[in-house]
């Protein structure tokens, strides 16, 4: 794994080729935080795995935002200034993103953008999982479960994403669809709704704590927008007592093993599925295609995204939904086994049916 202390210069993390007698390629992975794990510890290390196979001559340098859009400018600066020949950019906040691509377009150095968007200033090309579709997995999921509920007014509590971001908007506008007619016809009150700094899962589970005590524990859902904001709802019920089962968890997001875990356990109802290695993969096409000089491939763009400054040229990405009915599609899929997914949850009938 990754370490999360990653200092702001000096060598290289992690290299995609052992160095050799050729001219090496300088590749920069520049992650936005350390809160939302996946990053570090599986989107990182495919995307290596991947360009290694397509670019053997590039070396790909792993550094980290730590939740600072300003830090993260200066690791742009600090990654154009050691030569490099693409910069591959989470954004720690899309809305501070422009002097980073303006940075990187005044030394024509190329951006591709990879899971969060980043806005006012020129890239090549935007590699993400359908944002939209994600939304409409989650509201979809969360209206069929309250739409079972005997109750006849439904108390729901919404962890947003981070302000701003176009996923944010996205995962919002998608649940919208879903959440917005039952709101109106009387069915769902929202009691506590807030966004989630740096999609922080402490944060969210402050938000999840106050919200239960302002309402004296009369909170029926909760509704996410990945694994971070739903795990600390999670941490938020476990804290005060409750088992899993008498208040929904949903919303989640990526797939992470934590909340596959939760999931198995009852915690938490479902996660969209966002297979890593396709996206990791997919960012690995487009920086071998730049490296080559031949530019974004654009047999794999199948949609575009405007930052305000140009629509980008996007590889939107496949998504499904994880409940515990078809937990066993992540371990087809390659992504986690069971052994990993029923880590001290293996007297669950779910985890107890696999191991048959």
């Amino acid at each position: 794994m990754i370490k999360r202390s990653i200092p702001l210069l000096g060598a290289a993390l992690l290299a995609a080729a052992a160095p050799s007698a050729m001219a090496q390629d300088k590749v920069f992975f520049l992650l936005p935080n350390a809160t939302t794990i996946r990053f570090e510890s599986r989107d990182a290390p495919l995307f290596i795995e991947a360009l290694k196979k397509r670019a053997p001559q590039a070396k790909v340098t792993v550094q980290n935002a730590q939740g600072d859009p300003t830090r993260q400018q200066r690791l742009v600066e600090d990654a154009i200034a050691q030569g490099a020949k693409v910069i591959v950019y989470t954004s720690a906040d899309a809305n501070l993103s422009a002097g980073s691509l303006a940075a990187a377009a005044a030394a024509k150095v190329p951006v591709v953008l990879y899971d969060h968007d980043a806005v006012g200033g020129k890239a090549e090309a935007y590699v993400v999982f359908d944002s939209l579709a994600v939304g409409k997995a989650q509201g979809q999921r969360a209206a069929e479960l309250i739409g079972r509920m005997a109750k006849p007014v439904v108390k729901l509590a919404r962890i947003k994403g981070q302000q701003g971001e176009y996923g944010t908007g996205q995962f919002e506008a998608g649940q919208n669809e879903f959440i917005k007619p039952l709101i109106a016809s009387g069915k769902v009150k929202v009691v506590c709704e807030q966004y989630t700094e740096n999609w922080d899962p402490v944060k969210a589970q402050s938000f999840a704590e106050d919200c239960l005590t302002r309402n004296k524990g009369d909170v029926d859902v909760f509704l996410g927008m990945n694994d971070g904001t739903t795990g600390g709802a999670v941490a938020a019920l476990i804290g005060q007592g409750y088992k899993p089962g008498q208040k929904l968890v949903t919303g989640g997001q990526d797939a992470n093993v934590e909340a596959l875990r939760y999931i198995a356990q009852g915690w938490q109802d479902n996660s969209v599925m966002k297979d890593l290695k396709i996206e990791a993969t997919h960012a690995a096409d487009v920086v071998a295609s730049i490296l080559a000089g031949k530019g974004v491939p654009r047999t794999l763009v199948n949609g575009k995204v405007n930052n305000k400054f140009m629509d980008i040229p996007t590889m939107f990405l496949p998504v499904g939904n994880i409940t515990a009915a078809n937990l066993g599609d992540v371990v087809k899929a390659g992504v986690w086994t069971w052994a990993q997914i029923c880590q001290g949850a293996e007297k669950t009938p779910v985890c107890q049916a696999s191991a048959k």
